[in-house]
This record gives structure tokens, C-alpha cells and sequence, in this order.
């Protein structure tokens, strides 16, 4: 089960590790259009995934309040994704990584803004480097580094929302993406009607791409779902790292993309937060393990 979801979960974020070389073979087309034929190929491929795991019948027992959620969360994702595809495709994928980086301590801080959640010490400390470390990045750039702070705050507030969806994550994806369709498809038609659209303009390859573009953004996030289910969240979130750490890498020694000192001394700020916030929860949940097993098992009453 452990080794299942390892593999999983290694799946999931080696892939959105990979995008960064995939996004940029799908121009010209741009980054709304790249969005739009994620959200409606991705669609169809979950819905074909839904099917066949028998789940449909889950959408008779959804709230108005479920579907509301899912609404919000559709265009919290939607937002997310096409910050992303923009930074892939216009040179700023280590701004795309350093979004990634900020992503579990903005997660943190959300936890204690909109569900009360206490912060201990280590916590607290991580999030006020990283704070001091946006300072940083803002001086050394001249302005917020508004990609990556987008991109870490959609995608926390995102979880945030999912954290209270009461809907299979295979469901809920597919809602997601389904209530984003009718928009993607209307932008499609305009974008085609006034002669911009690239999809049929530019071989059968290009159209490859682009239906595959949606797959590849459905696939990862049912590995996701999978690897979840199996591993704690520990080590989810050790593995979350992987995906970030790929984007920099690529970012830097393939895109050749500037890396001054006083940004290394950003990330490097960034770094040693999340190395406190790591070593916290690895020895918070060793110390939840050790004293579950010391607990005296209650047998019953005879």
C-alpha cells in the first residue's frame, strides 16, 4: 500500500515537475487559449474516468452549497493554471518554482487565518523568514514577485476549498473542470471566429498536443488523489518539494533564466523556512506515532 502510493505520488509531482518542457511546445498557441483546451479535454478524460469507476450517481447527492464550493474551487484552479502556463511560456519558470516553494507555508498561514488553527513556534518562525524573504525578492526585483505569489495563493486557497468539498476527488476534479468548460468553450468560439485560433492551423501534431494537453493535466491529479489516499501527509508534503526543486532546475540550467545573488539569497531564505517547517512536522508526527503506541489498547467490557 505504502510503496503503491510512493510510486503514485512520485508520478504526480514529476509530472507537473515535467511542464515546464511541455507548455512551451504547444505555441503559438497563448496561454488563455493553452487554458482553455485543459480544462475541456481534461474534462472529457474525466468524465470517462468517472464513468468507468461507476461515480455518476455521486452527483445526485451533491448540496447547493457542495456545488458552490466546487464553483469556487473551479476558478481558483482556472486561475492558477493559467498563471502557470503564462510563466512556462514567457520565461518565468523560476518565478513558477518559487510559487511552489512559498505554496506550504502560505498554506500554513491560511490554516490560521480561515480555519483558527494554532501555530507553534516553529511555524511561526518559518512563515517570518519566509515573509523576510519576499521583502527580499521585492527589493532585488523592484516589485512584488506577483507570479509566484499568484500562483501560491490560488493554489492554497484552492486547498483550502477542497479541504471542506465532501465529494470523491475524482468527482470533484471532474466538476471542476466541467463548470470551467462552458466559459473554455465560449473563449474557443470567439478566439475561432476572429481568425486567432491556432488548433486546426497548424498540423495534426499541434492538435496532438493540445487534446493532450488535457490529459496530462487530469493524470497527475488522480495520481494525487491516489497517493493521498495511501501515504501520510508528511510524506506527501516531502514529496510535494520535487516539483518545485524540477521547475528551478529547468528554469535555470535549460531556460538559462537570470539567478542574481540577492534572488539565490531569496530562495535560500525560502529554503530554510520550509527546513524548519519540514523538521517541525516530521518530529510532531513521530511524537503523534510514539504516543499512539504507547496508549494502552481498551479491550471490551467483559
Amino acid at each position: 500500500m505504502k510503496r503503491s502510493g510512493l510510486l503514485f505520488g512520485i508520478g504526480a509531482y514529476g509530472s507537473w515537475g515535467l511542464f515546464p518542457a511541455f507548455f512551451p511546445l504547444l505555441k503559438p498557441a497563448g496561454s488563455v487559449e493553452i487554458l482553455s483546451h485543459r480544462i475541456i479535454w481534461g474534462f472529457l478524460f474525466l468524465l470517462v474516468v468517472v464513468a468507468a469507476v461507476h461515480r455518476l450517481r455521486d452527483l445526485r447527492a451533491i448540496s447547493g452549497r457542495t456545488w458552490l464550493l466546487l464553483a469556487l474551487a473551479s476558478g481558483l484552479i482556472s486561475v492558477n493554471w493559467l498563471i502557470y502556463v503564462y510563466a512556462v511560456n514567457n520565461g518565468h519558470v523560476v518565478d513558477a518554482a518559487l510559487g511552489y516553494f512559498i505554496n506550504p507555508l502560505v498554506t500554513v498561514l491560511l490554516g490560521m487565518v480561515v480555519f483558527r488553527e494554532r501555530l507553534n513556534r516553529a511555524q511561526g518562525a518559518a512563515l517570518v523568514i519566509a515573509v523576510a524573504a519576499v521583502v527580499v525578492l521585492t527589493v532585488q526585483v523592484g516589485a512584488p514577485p506577483y507570479i509566484g505569489l499568484g500562483l501560491a495563493l490560488s493554489f492554497g486557497l484552492y486547498g483550502a476549498v477542497k479541504k471542506v468539498v465532501p465529494v470523491d476527488p475524482r468527482v470533484s476534479v471532474g466538476l471542476e473542470t466541467a463548470l470551467a468548460t462552458p466559459f473554455a468553450l465560449g473563449y474557443l468560439i470567439v478566439l475561432q471566429t476572429g481568425g486567432h485560433a491556432t488548433f486546426a492551423g497548424h498540423g495534426a501534431g499541434h492538435v496532438v498536443l493540445l487534446i493532450l494537453a488535457g490529459v496530462l493535466t487530469a493524470v497527475p491529479l488522480l495520481l494525487f488523489a491516489a497517493a493521498a489516499h495511501r501515504l501520510p501527509l508528511v510524506t506527501m508534503g516531502l514529496l510535494f518539494y520535487m516539483t518545485p526543486i524540477m521547475q528551478l532546475s529547468w528554469g535555470v540550467l535549460v531556460g538559462h533564466e537570470p539567478m542574481p545573488a540577492a534572488r539565490w539569497m531569496g530562495f535560500g531564505m525560502i529554503w530554510l523556512a520550509l527546513a524548519v517547517f519540514t523538521v517541525d512536522a516530521v518530529l510532531r508526527s513521530r511524537s503523534a506515532r510514539a504516543a499512539a503506541a504507547r496508549k494502552p489498547v481498551v479491550g471490551p467490557p467483559v
